[in-house]
């Protein structure tokens, strides 16, 4: 897999670009139940602007970008959209400065692989690129961190797919306190884990779900459950309840330093060769909010971006090999 870093501080030429590369695959899988099961394009465009009003020109202009098309419209929106999974594991640092790591596991297959530096509306943006609009982690140039997890429950319900909500909140917050008044009132479609960490330090886990009231969090760690264990085969499978507990235990029982934290999410129990399965770890993110800074890591491989410094570069990662077969959690 090659992971490409992309800057366009306004909407253009390479975003449409990317998306036209990208649009066939996400098409087919958001219309894999037909277009009638997902929203209309009008109600989407109610609900950008009745959940996400600060963003819904982005919305547009995007959409014109892309061709001014329904379908993509509708996909851009990520309001209501099929579900799919993945595994995740997040924890802040116990040190003095504000650090977040996170391990993304996910099907190779249905991942765009693009890290990209934006400057939309005037707000600065890099994060993991999910959809082309959405983010699965990601900074801004406030120093507020964001990423999410699965949160290990079958529920569906009407909302918008996590990874737009995490665009909305790194487009429209600076601290823990804003993102996490704006979590409590955007509906999400599935149950997700969303950890927050802005440059003073302040922390949040947010448990998202579609059918009960979010409840917010000082929890330092999130795995694939929320407060318990609700689907116990998901959780076997993935190992949710022993990565949680390696990470307390790095937390409290063996104070370390940044770098051995980091290096512990490349190592089992917290990185993931379940490849075949849809479930192997793609990278880990260590989010620095004071510096502006991500860095990317592989098992002897690292690579950083921010905001001072953000070359529009590639790297390339093999992961085994039956990760080209493997089982997208979007099918």
């Amino acid at each position: 897999m090659t992971f490409r870093a992309i800057s366009e501080d306004d909407p253009g030429p390479k975003f449409a670009g990317i998306f036209e590369e990208y649009w066939p695959s996400y098409r087919k899988w958001w219309t894999r139940e037909g277009m009638s099961a997902r929203p209309t394009y009008l109600e989407s465009r109610r609900a950008i602007r009745q959940y996400m009003p600060e963003i819904a020109d982005l919305w547009a202009e995007l959409c014109e970008l892309t061709g001014g098309g329904d379908a993509q419209a509708r996909f851009l929106s990520y309001y209501c959209p099929p579900p799919y999974l993945s595994g995740c594991s997040q924890a802040i640092w116990p040190g003095d400065a504000p650090l977040m790591v996170r391990n993304y596991d996910y099907a190779p297959a249905a991942f765009d692989a693009v890290v990209m530096k934006t400057r939309w509306q005037g707000r600065g943006v890099i994060g993991m690129t999910d959809g082309r609009f959405g983010l699965v982690d990601g900074i801004n140039d406030a120093g507020l961190s964001v990423s999410l997890s699965f949160g290990g429950r079958r529920a569906v319900g009407e909302g918008f797919g996590v990874p737009l909500i995490l665009r909305y909140v790194l487009q429209t917050c600076t601290t823990v306190a804003e993102a996490s008044e704006a979590l409590t009132r955007i509906p999400c479609h599935m149950s997700y884990n969303v950890t927050l960490l802005d440059s003073a330090r302040n922390f949040v886990t947010a448990y998202l779900a579609p059918d009960r009231e979010p409840v917010l969090t000082h929890a330092a760690v999130a795995t694939n459950h929320q407060e318990r264990v609700e689907w116990s085969s998901h959780a076997r499978f993935t190992a949710t309840v022993e990565r949680e507990r390696f990470l307390l235990q790095q937390l409290t029982l063996h104070p370390t330093t940044h770098e051995k934290f980091i290096s512990a999410f490349l190592r089992p129990p917290l990185y993931s060769t379940a490849f075949g399965a849809g479930f192997g770890t793609l990278y880990t993110a260590a989010y620095r909010p004071r510096e502006g800074l991500l860095e990317l890591r592989w098992p002897h491989r690292q690579w950083t971006k921010s905001f001072r410094n953000f070359a529009e570069d590639s790297v390339t990662v093999v992961f085994p090999q039956d990760s080209a077969a493997s089982a997208s959690p979007r099918s």
